[in-house]
């Protein structure tokens, strides 16, 4: 039997990685991008799709008889409908552990950079102001040692055992949020409460459920230290954005690192432009798992779990199947 494999947003990936054709007897067919009136007709006689970010919803999917494979290239498959897939035998397989570095190195950077203000003072050197300090250094941003600082990692999955690895070899003390609201949990996890009140830097590592949205809001933010800092290179709904807007404008914590946001691209009134200009937030584009490296491992997997699916064996699959 002959595939139709069909790649609905190639540009999701990098250029410079290589996409391998799969080992099997299958027409291939790539789009750059694929908007939401595009899907059904580009899907059509398609045996295998893959996407990363174009949804798949069961609207589209009950006309598209053909299709018998999705491969989601990414870890998170909130754009599948997995319940309709399920129920009429549609295979669904995603990506798992190809961004245990990238993320985790993505992490450090950004909390690197605020606890040694690296954007702040980069700034005021293009703005002349070592040369007005009339000395060898000045001091107009706070500069602290992440050695002692405790950091309170929420997501306790791969990427948030490797972000302990590493804080421990900077002498931090690692601690693994208590699901909100969840107690009796075990010794390995720290209380939800204790953990917001008495944690210095806060990265999140864990999927965008309904027991996670918005876990991080205002009330969240006014327990915090005012010396807090807070790393989200999840996903955006897990941090009520108006909030932390609020919590930066007033002082609340010292500083955030953004990665995610709740909608992507953001529109041009999105609350967290309002911030830009604080040498103390950091904004990056959904960027910390998009290292060559990671999205290279990314596509092996994602043609492998094509062609493992093809051989009769599906891999990486996705629910109860």
């Amino acid at each position: 039997m002959s595939h139709r494999v069909v790649f609905l947003d190639r540009d999701t990936v990098a250029p410079d990685v290589t996409v391998r054709r799969p080992d099997f007897d299958h027409e291939w067919e790539e789009f750059g991008k694929t908007s939401a009136d595009q899907v059904l007709e580009r899907l059509k006689g398609a045996t295998i799709a893959i996407t990363n970010k174009v949804p798949l919803r069961e609207d589209v999917l009950k006309q598209l008889p053909d299709l018998k494979m999705i491969a989601v290239a990414a870890t998170g498959t909130d754009v599948i409908d997995l319940a309709y897939c399920k129920d009429n035998g549609i295979i669904v397989s995603n990506i798992r552990g190809y961004a245990v570095n990238t993320v985790p190195e993505h992490t450090f950077a950004l909390i690197l950079s605020l606890s040694r203000s690296i954007g702040g003072y980069r700034e005021d050197v293009a703005n002349g102001e070592w040369q007005k300090s009339g000395q060898f250094c000045f001091f107009t941003h706070p500069i602290s040692d992440l050695s002692g600082k405790k950091l309170a990692i929420m997501g306790e999955g791969a990427l948030g055992q490797s972000v302990a690895n590493i804080a421990r070899a900077f002498g931090m003390i690692p601690l693994f949020a208590a699901h909100k609201g969840s107690t009796g949990l075990g010794p390995l996890y720290t209380p939800w409460d204790e953990i917001i009140e008495t944690a210095d830097i806060f990265t999140l590592h864990c999927p965008l459920l309904p027991s996670t949205r918005g876990m991080i809001g205002l009330d969240e933010f006014k327990r915090m230290k005012n010396s807090a800092i807070i790393v989200n290179t999840a996903r955006g709904g897990l941090i009520v954005e108006e909030d932390l807007v609020t919590a930066m404008e007033q002082g609340m914590i010292r500083g955030a690192a953004i990665d995610v946001i709740s909608t992507e691209p953001p529109a041009d009134d999105h609350p967290f432009f309002k911030l830009l200009e604080k040498p103390n937030f950091i904004l990056t584009p959904h960027v910390a798992w998009a290292s060559t490296e990671a999205i290279q491992t990314l596509v092996d997997q994602m043609i492998d779990n094509v062609e493992n699916f093809v051989a009769g064996s599906p891999s990486n699959v996705v629910g109860d199947f």
